[in-house]
């Protein structure tokens, strides 16, 4: 089943020639037989990444969304704190589970990640930390496998459906 998801890349500093983590997820999606719905670029501004957010989760055509960036512990660092006030329900296990994939490649600095995923209006959202290895890591061994229909025995995809309708998002 091909999904339409939208990729938010959140930086101060990355624009399109040089956002490779984006590129590595739309490469990826596009490799896993989904479409792109849309791809932007917003600085670590709490409220410009709700902005974008809240209108894809209020586009019925969009499905999935994936967040890179903004995720560490200094700075502007707010993309989880921007994304957590969305989300109907939070799926608690992606973050625990690519803390201890992350922990295989680099150790106790795992812990610096505040990556979540969650449901917002019917539609799965995921926010990753904004390095290649990060993305790379949520992807090929978590993402990829729950946005797969096939995957067994469950996977997010067959939720969709139900997800929607629980959702104040009109079904269709």
């Amino acid at each position: 089943m091909s999904l339409a998801i939208a990729l938010l890349t959140v930086s101060d500093t990355r624009t399109a020639a040089d956002d490779h983590s984006g590129d590595a997820l739309q490469q990826r999606l596009q490799a896993a037989g989904h479409r792109l719905h849309g791809r932007r670029i917003v600085p670590d501004d709490r409220y410009r990444i709700r902005a974008e957010l809240s209108r894809w989760i209020a586009d019925p055509e969009v499905q999935v969304v994936i967040s890179s960036g903004g995720t560490g512990l200094t700075g502007r660092d707010g993309t989880p704190e921007a994304v957590a006030p969305l989300l109907d329900k939070t799926i608690d296990g992606f973050g625990e589970l690519f803390r201890v994939l992350s922990f295989e490649t680099i150790g106790t600095s795992t812990l610096q990640s505040r990556a979540l995923a969650g449901v917002a209006n019917g539609t799965l959202i995921f926010v990753l930390p904004g390095s290649l290895d990060a993305v790379a890591t949520a992807w090929d061994r978590l993402i990829g496998a729950q946005l797969d229909v096939t995957t067994r025995p469950c996977n997010l995809v067959q939720l969709l459906p139900r997800l929607r309708e629980s959702s104040d998002r009109p079904v269709g």
